[in-house]
């Protein structure tokens, strides 16, 4: 059986007296995509902040591509790309710029001409001279998308990445994701979009009060069990 390329073990945080996460245990396959359902608060994007290097666990380990994101975290944030639920772009740079000034952080090879292949895809080649502040939310999510897969990241990471999208956006933003799965990566996305959550992904899982309370494989998984889950959750 193969290693997972995610590997999340006994993974805990806390915020002052307050647990966020109290142990989680879970696996993304290679070419796997999984959705992360959850009220508000259910540590969703604290979760997903640690696997992108932005947040240290308290306790439990957790492994991408064979890497420990504590010990080996320079080279963990080279094979992940993370969208954040809000796009966290330089607001005075242009869209071009803002993928620049990334790709120089780490070290993209062919940079510009990468950039340009995706501002093209995501919509956006003639918005690039365009500051990210003149962008609307659709747009600059389309762009923080763009950013993400700069990198050729093998994990995408993705906090809630239908937000602000119109229907083009998110029949593009699916279109990404098909291809990124056909080219062997991983996905692990927050979505409230139960919806959204059976059609792009393999795995469902539930997380409520900081612990995972339900996972499924989505094929043949009907939404109705999904619901009554997630709502015994909130009990």
């Amino acid at each position: 059986m193969s290693q997972p390329y995610l590997e999340i073990t006994g993974l805990k945080k806390t915020y002052g007296f307050k647990p966020v996460l109290r142990g989680i245990d879970l696996a993304v396959e290679q070419g796997q995509r999984m959705a992360l359902l959850g009220a508000n608060g259910a540590g969703k994007t604290t979760l997903l902040r640690i696997l992108a290097g932005l947040t240290e666990p308290d306790a439990g380990e957790a492994r991408i591509g064979g890497l420990d994101i504590a010990r080996d975290a320079q080279l963990v944030r080279r094979v992940v790309g993370f969208v954040a639920h809000q796009p966290y772009l330089y607001d005075e740079l242009t869209a071009m710029e803002n993928l620049l000034f990334f790709g120089r952080m780490y070290a993209v090879k062919g940079c510009k001409e990468q950039a340009i292949i995706l501002l093209e895809r995501v919509g956006l080649a003639k918005r690039a001279k365009e500051r990210a502040s003149a962008l609307s939310r659709g747009q600059a999510q389309r762009l923080a998308l763009a950013r993400a897969l700069l990198h050729a990241p093998r994990l995408l990471l993705l906090d809630e990445p239908d937000s602000g999208l119109d229907e083009d956006g998110i029949a593009l933003l699916e279109a990404l994701l098909d291809e990124h799965i056909r080219g062997g990566g991983a996905v692990l996305f927050t979505t409230h979009q139960l919806e959204h959550a059976m059609r792009w992904s393999d795995r469902i899982g539930l997380l409520s009060g900081g612990r995972m309370t339900y996972q499924s494989e989505t094929d043949g998984l009907e939404a109705g069990s999904v619901r009554q889950a997630y709502q015994e959750a909130l009990r």
